[in-house]
């Protein structure tokens, strides 16, 4: 008993101590504004310098504070007011009897609150500090009405109503002692100080719909503070300290929306990321509140000592919050008053000569070559798609892209193809100057322009023209907006199918065209597009001993038309020799920056804020290092910074569609195509990587350490994003190769204590590498690094000794493996209660505890297929209910799959391996696809049916055409069902067949597939002798394999068939001998034949 006096005597006196502390805190703050008031600015300020108790770096600018402060709080003091003031209103309409018996008191607070935001002319914090608490009244009176809906006791309804009267009587003994303003400060404050940035008129032209920095930085504070208040018996105290730093926050929406497409000085993005690591850490203290609270009451439960030790470990987990959130206000208090500021704060227009050089437009490269339709191809495909639909009203296809990308050779390709002068009559392209140029003059020798000579001058014959067109189908083709205004007088909204072709380096049409518009972005070229133009524009045939520079070469150009063009005609002239062309390479490559001014000037001046922050993590990969596109995307999210927009939408989708913008507008380059057309790999062209990697060091690199790659936080010698690209220079590289036996853990922690992320690229195929990541993360962590790393990405490292210390990482968010044919994890890895993101792809884990699934944050689960992995599951497995991604999961007669697995349903990518004795196979092939077609977001399906000697088994499925989402299809297995071929969803992008053993033609079915892009029929998918492509059929399959079709014997293409196609692969077709005739003359199309051994 004596322990249990003690220790709520010693609870007691803590928190008289905390309330005299904070109390005495507020008195001196008080009377510091009150010194100003009366004019003595110099006794308040000494006052707060010899009185603050916070370091100095958490507190603003006390010099500042008599004005500077007062500015910065405005917006807030309006926000916390607004909504302060607002909210018992909205209260009264919903439900009246809330304020039965204090009607009078809150209707009085309220006209006051409401003169005080008005007039601004107390002290913000103090009056910030009345708002809280009116609006902590406010929701106790809701608690007090529901209180009584729900019958709880008297006496608890009468507590709660003492509290009430006695927290009214507080606010209204506060307001009419509330400090007021010095009377300069009074009358300046509601007017700005300065011209400030949200007075700028922004450009809107790189925004997706809502994603900005204070979308993404913000965002994730307003959930986590929601969750908060959702706590049970959470003090207002904490409270009203996590609001105050959300409003705080949303006082800046304003500004920071405006920053998005703003020029900045250079400290501009270091801000940025300084206050995107403070929102991170507000977000991280709340959730470490949560978690720890969910633990304490999970204890409280388990007998009378544990339940006052519960009690007393909530109250110093408040206690702490609430300290937290205060160094948290503060920061944000500090950087809200150092804004950065525009560099032309008067909004005028910017010269690019400043810092980039003249953005003057590029010269045409002089060629007298017809253009390279292979380059081309996939923009031409689709292009022509667009002109030759069936749509009568009048279409502007505006071809969007920097100087230099191919638009007019894009345009040109597409004026003179077949398809199109026989679909338009009649074409007009503007050649120079005012002079449009009429194509196929014969074809109109009877029209009303029969007079005209093949070129005719534009002032004299404009009206003739308008006439003329107005019943004819007509192509116009504009090679800039010079003409546009008039041509679109001339080419009204017509109903016969006319259609414009405009080029263009805008990204915004007049608002005028922008209804009728269908914009094609064009992207640079992939490598081997690259290669395909270098060789078309290169005079001779290259030589054997120089194709080993074709890597090279394509790197280098970085994907641009232009330089590939520029770097061939220069080629041309030099000795094709390897000392020659590699010596052009070099000075090349020294040369190239002054061929991308338009890039290097939109990213400087257009591209907004959070979309510089995605481009900044390209430079954290290795120089020519292709991306796949999955890992980036998934390590923007991991980091934040994307957000989901809508409902449905996932921080993926998002992410995706800010990787398509920087590859529409020439930012990033696709560097290698999935078959069916969608990004694989991607990276920075190299000119524009040596730019951005400068902004990069400017943002968030320190001049005390400039020669590590690693991302260094402002102001200390922290790293916040850790690389490991093996280079000797770099200031981690001892950390982590070094000897681990004389590095003091120590010395690791003034480096790795605030790490976001470390990614791995030591790709040597030996145990060495393991060993040393594997030493380095256990020295580390047990050091007190990487607590807060959000991101551990090894992938390709071999086999790292994982340490049992990684369970310490629990705000981990992506934990990336693949590829490390890692054998074991360690049994911690339960303990990682925030991973989004395991991928043990392509490792050599063949089965997983059930632990896996206590997980609950997990989104995306990728195993080893190859390995047949496993998971320990049981029914009453509580599986995470948001996991979006399960892939390589071998699914044998113990996975429960009904009432088990068939739960998950928010399931977008699946992967299973179904095979087990064959008596048992068939049921669980029966629950599989039951829950396979209850996906409705589902998007890839990859589905094998094996039996116990690893041979196709039967697979029996259902019609998919529900599955509206879904794209991509994998199926290997015997179907039970051919009729499933004409029941495939409309939305099939890429379908796959395996072991199928169909006997009826699939292609009469398959051909009606509107959107098929990629078509794989491998070994014994089909087991027939003929095969047919009908006319019309397969309108976008571009590549088609047929592997080890050994019955096939007679395969017919009818004339308009496979009108897409580029890529033809046969393989072991041995009894085929002839191929379609109507395919062997097919410019675009590559054929490749592996003949039966």
């Amino acid at each position: 008993m004596k322990w249990l006096l003690g220790f709520v005597g010693g609870m007691v006196a803590y928190s008289f101590l905390k309330m005299l502390a904070a109390y005495s805190t507020r008195k001196q703050r008080e009377e510091a504004w009150r010194m100003m008031a009366e004019g003595r600015n110099e006794e308040a300020k000494e006052m707060r310098h010899r009185n603050s108790t916070m370091k100095m770096n958490d507190t603003p600018d006390w010099d500042t504070i008599d004005r500077a402060e007062v500015d910065d709080s405005r917006d807030l003091v309006k926000i916390v007011l607004s909504r302060v003031i607002e909210k018992p209103s909205v209260v009264r309409i919903q439900e009246p009897a809330v304020f039965a018996g204090v009607e009078e008191e809150v209707q009085w607070i309220q006209r006051e609150l409401m003169h005080a935001r008005l007039t601004y002319s107390y002290v913000p914090e103090q009056l910030m500090d009345v708002a809280y608490d009116f609006e902590d009244v406010i929701d106790d009176l809701i608690l007090r009405s529901a209180a009584k809906q729900r019958r709880i006791g008297n006496w608890k309804r009468w507590l709660l109503l003492i509290r009430i009267h006695m927290k009214l009587e507080l606010i209204m003994s506060k307001i009419p002692a509330l400090p007021h303003l010095p009377y300069y400060m009074e009358a300046q404050s509601a007017w700005p100080f300065n011209h400030s940035i949200e007075e700028i008129v922004w450009s809107d032209i790189f925004l997706i719909h809502g994603q900005s920095v204070a979308n993404t930085a913000v965002s994730p504070v307003e959930e986590k503070v929601s969750a908060l208040l959702t706590q049970e018996a959470i003090h207002p105290y904490t409270k009203k300290k996590a609001m105050r730093v959300l409003d705080k926050l949303r006082s800046l929406n304003g500004f920071l929306k405006g920053l998005e497409s703003v020029e900045l000085h250079d400290g501009g993005m270091v801000w940025m990321e300084e206050l995107s690591h403070v929102c991170l850490s507000a977000v991280i203290a709340i959730e470490d509140f949560i978690n720890r609270t969910e633990q304490l009451t999970k204890r409280s439960w388990m007998g009378p000592s544990k339940g006052f030790l519960s009690a007393f470990g909530k109250f110093k987990s408040q206690d702490k919050l609430a300290v937290e959130m205060d160094k948290i206000y503060a920061k944000i208090q500090n950087l809200s008053i150092h804004r950065p500021t525009a560099v032309n704060p008067q909004g005028q227009s910017r010269n690019p000569k400043s810092t980039l050089g003249s953005t003057a437009r590029i010269p045409r490269q002089p060629t007298t070559q017809e253009p390279d339709l292979a380059s081309f191809g996939d923009d031409v495909h689709a292009m022509i798609a667009r002109l030759l639909t069936d749509d009568e009203s009048f279409t502007v296809i505006p071809i969007m892209g920097m100087q230099g990308i191919g638009k007019t050779t894009l345009a040109n390709l597409i004026f003179n193809h077949k398809a199109v002068v026989d679909h338009f009559p009649i074409a007009l392209r503007k050649s120079d100057g005012c002079r449009v140029q009429l194509r196929n003059k014969e074809e109109l020798m009877e029209s009303d322009l029969s007079q005209l000579g093949d070129v005719w001058s534009y002032d004299d014959e404009m009206q003739r023209l308008k006439a003329f067109l107005i019943n004819n189908r007509s192509l116009t083709v504009l090679d800039d907006s010079h003409l546009l205004y008039d041509m679109l007088e001339v080419l009204p909204d017509t109903l016969n199918g006319s259609r414009m072709i405009l080029t263009t380096c805008e990204t915004i049409l007049p608002p005028n065209l922008k209804m009728k518009s269908d914009p094609h972005p064009l992207r640079l070229r992939t490598d081997e597009e690259s290669w395909a133009l270098f060789t078309h524009a290169l005079k001779f045939s290259i030589p054997p001993e120089l194709l080993k520079l074709k890597d090279e070469i394509a790197k280098r150009c970085g994907g641009l038309p232009l330089l590939i063009v520029k770097l061939a005609e220069a080629l041309s002239h030099k000795d094709a020799t390897l000392e020659e062309w590699s010596t052009a390479l070099q000075q090349f490559h020294h040369d190239q920056q002054q061929l991308w001014p338009s890039t290097l000037y939109k990213i400087h001046k257009d591209l907004s804020m959070y979309m510089r922050r995605c481009l900044f993590y390209f430079t954290l990969f290795p120089q020519d290092f292709d991306i796949p596109a999955r890992r980036l995307i998934t390590l923007w999210v991991a980091e934040d910074l994307v957000q989901p927009e809508g409902e449905n939408e996932t921080p993926e989708d998002v992410a995706e569609r800010c990787l398509n913008l920087l590859i529409a507008q020439g930012m990033v380059q696709v560097t290698k195509k999935k078959l069916n057309g969608n990004v694989k790999m991607v990276r920075l062209p190299d000119a524009l990587r040596q730019y951005w990697s400068s902004k990069a060091q400017q943002a968030t690199f320190l001049g005390v350490h400039t020669n590590t790659r690693s991302e260094l936080s402002l102001g200390t010698n922290k790293i916040r994003r850790l690389v490991d690209h093996l280079d000797k220079e770099d200031i981690s590289f001892d950390h982590i190769h070094g000897n681990h036996n004389t590095t003091s853990s120590t010395s690791l922690t003034p480096y790795y204590k605030d790490a976001l992320s470390f990614l791995s690229f030591d790709t040597r195929k030996e145990s060495k590498p393991g060993e040393e990541v594997g030493n380095f993360l256990h020295q580390s962590i047990s050091s007190g690094c990487f607590l807060v790393l959000l991101v551990l990405d090894l992938e390709n490292v071999f086999r790292p000794k994982l340490p049992e210390a990684i369970g310490k990482l629990t705000r981990l968010r992506y934990l990336g493996l693949r590829s490390t044919f890692l054998k074991i994890l360690p049994s911690s890895i339960s303990k990682l209660q925030n991973v989004q993101t395991l991928d043990m792809k392509h490792t050599c884990i063949n089965t997983l505890p059930c632990s896996i699934w206590k997980l609950q944050q997990l989104r995306h689960l990728h195993l080893s297929e190859s390995c047949r992995s496993k998971l320990m599951l049981r029914h009453d497995t509580n599986f995470p209910t948001i996991l979006q991604t399960l892939c390589g999961l071998l699914v044998d007669e113990k996975t429960p799959v009904r009432d088990g697995l068939d739960r998950l349903l928010d399931i977008r990518k699946l992967g299973l391996t179904v095979s087990s004795k064959q008596e048992a196979i068939t049921l669980q092939l029966q629950a599989v696809v039951d829950w396979v077609l209850k996906l409705n977001q589902l998007r890839s399906l990859r589905l094998k049916s094996i039996d116990e000697s690893n041979q196709p088994w039967d697979l029996e499925l259902k019609p998919l055409v529900s599955l509206v989402n879904l794209s991509y299809i994998y199926l290997l297995g015997r179907l039970k069902n051919p009729s499933i071929m004409s029941q495939f969803p409309y939305s099939l992008i890429d379908l796959t067949l395996s072991g199928s053993g169909l006997v009826e033609d699939p292609m009469q079915s398959l051909d009606k597939l509107p959107n098929l892009r990629s078509l794989k029929l491998l070994a014994k998918s089909y087991l027939g002798k003929n095969m047919l492509c009908s006319l019309g059929g397969f309108p976008q399959l571009r590549v088609l394999k047929l592997w080890k079709l050994e019955q096939l014997e007679e395969w017919n293409v009818e004339k308009g068939a496979l009108q897409a196609l580029r890529d033809l692969e046969i393989r072991f077709c041995r009894s085929l001998k002839i191929l379609p005739a109507e395919l062997l003359h097919r410019t675009l199309l590559k054929i490749e034949i592996i003949s039966a051994q």
